[in-house]
């Protein structure tokens, strides 16, 4: 019987199992971090447990961390709970032998950054961790997901985890994504077009022209993002693309093993007659830069159109639109396109990479941020911005007027020093623009960096197509 890549990656990481809806799922990695880990540590202490593989585990400290631009030796948390909370979990990494990356490590960052650059994540693999964005590392043909406090300690006891197996969706996108057009907006084009609950249940494969096209980078874009339309899990088959990125990253494989692994990494993939339970189908060359007007990722058009009358929503229940409506302050039938806004924020684990500050620098290069507008970068990680320092796209940046941070994951939930005010209004790389997440009372438009970068300059949400055509 022909297989799907997701039926192939569980059965190869099935221990047991359970029931006809559930297994005893291996992992071969748990990342945790300082916000998902606490409980779970002291459940194991209450147990009298140790982590039972260590050395398959990884802890970074990136949700709490201040980004302010002093030197990493020097970096410091001041909020007394996140510092309390960051102290712990590094005593609990350094009691149980787990390798960490704490807060004055060069190569912090955020987890989903970190991980892949380090070459942690490789095709075939299963990968945990406490945070829902763990559906990136499908894009290196991983089976990556988010789990539970509870489920972070029965890992930790373990290496396995009970796991509800899910259905199967493709998602086939064909075409040349047009100009000024990104795989963030390609991703929130699937998001609105099938719904934040879209793909609830499933784990979705990305398959087609337009997806072989995409560099590693912006395949993460596209995974990290997918669990906005409530899937499981998000995965690209390894291809050449995927073989040559994690190749030039791996460090401790001897040149046969790596040539055995790579030969097996390419074999990675659905079987030509396996059935999906649900098939969509994109046109990638009609995909416009879009931007969010609502508290939900789904809740999105392209920059040309119109926020939706309440009454015409597609997909959208009357009740959820009039109350993104009214929270977001924006009225129905007007032009997204204008909007005027006081921050921009370019980072995150969906647009922290290289390329995607290198697609800011590109739209900012040689002019000046708004006078009304603060903006700000923060890289991915440590390694993310000493590259964009020695390339010069930090350079560009600063001359435009872009406050240069350290890493971390910074205002994309304001769980840390960077906060939106009441009020205020910003074009963000993020991937959740929910009432409050970057501030309480703030309201977030997400788009891709070079949207937001050109947003920046302009002091409103602006249509890069027309920046590419007179620029």
């Amino acid at each position: 019987m022909p297989h799907t890549f997701y039926q192939k990656l569980v059965a190869s990481h099935t221990v047991d199992r359970v029931d006809e809806q559930h297994v005893l799922l291996y992992a071969d990695l748990h990342i945790m971090n300082e916000y998902t880990s606490p409980q779970a540590f002291a459940g194991l202490a209450e147990k009298d447990l140790l982590v039972r593989r260590p050395r398959q585990q990884m802890g970074i400290v990136d949700h709490v961390i201040p980004t302010r631009a002093v030197p990493v030796a020097a970096r410091t948390i001041d909020i007394v709970d996140a510092s309390k909370q960051a102290a712990n979990f590094t005593r609990n990494c350094v009691t149980q032998g787990i390798h960490l990356f704490d807060v004055n490590d060069p190569a912090q960052g955020i987890e989903h950054v970190v991980a892949p650059e380090i070459g942690l994540i490789r095709p075939g693999m299963v990968v945990l961790c406490g945070d829902s964005h763990t559906t990136t590392y499908g894009a290196l043909g991983a089976l990556g997901f988010g789990i539970g406090t509870s489920e972070v300690e029965h890992v930790l006891a373990t290496q396995t985890l009970v796991y509800r197996v899910a259905h199967d969706m493709r998602i086939t996108v064909d075409g040349a994504l047009p100009p000024g057009t990104t795989s963030k907006d390609l991703v929130l084009h699937i998001i609105a077009r099938i719904g934040a609950q879209g793909a609830r249940g499933f784990a979705l494969e990305y398959a087609g022209s337009t997806i072989a096209s995409l560099s590693a980078e912006a395949r993460m874009t596209l995974c990290n993002m997918t669990v906005e339309a409530g899937a499981r899990a998000a995965l690209i088959a390894p291809d050449d693309t995927t073989i040559d990125y994690v190749r030039a990253r791996v460090r401790d494989l001897d040149t046969a093993t790596l040539e055995t692994a790579t030969a097996a990494w390419r074999s990675l993939r659905s079987d030509p007659n396996a059935v999906f339970d649900v098939e969509h189908h994109v046109d990638a060359s009609q995909i416009a830069p879009y931007v969010t007007w609502g508290t939900s990722p789904d809740q999105a058009i392209p920059v040309d159109g119109h926020i939706p009358e309440v009454d015409t929503a597609t997909g959208i229940d009357a009740a959820t639109a009039r109350k993104a409506l009214d929270y977001i302050a924006l009225p129905a039938g007007a032009s997204i396109e204008g909007t005027p806004i006081d921050r921009v924020f370019i980072g995150s684990c969906t647009n922290a990479r290289i390329e995607d500050l290198r697609a800011a620098a590109a739209m900012v290069r040689g002019r000046k941020v708004a006078a009304s507008v603060r903006a700000m970068v923060v890289p991915g990680s440590g390694m993310v911005r000493d590259q964009a320092e020695r390339e010069g796209v930090a350079q560009i940046l600063i001359d435009a007027g872009f406050e240069w941070r350290q890493p971390g994951c910074s205002m994309c939930l304001a769980m840390n020093d960077d906060v939106l005010a009441p009020g205020e209004r910003c074009a963000s790389t993020t991937n959740r623009n929910f009432e409050g997440r970057q501030g309480r009372g703030s309201k977030t438009h997400l788009m891709s960096p070079a949207m937001a970068a050109a947003a920046a300059i302009a002091g409103h949400i602006v249509d890069i197509r027309k920046e590419l055509v007179h620029g």
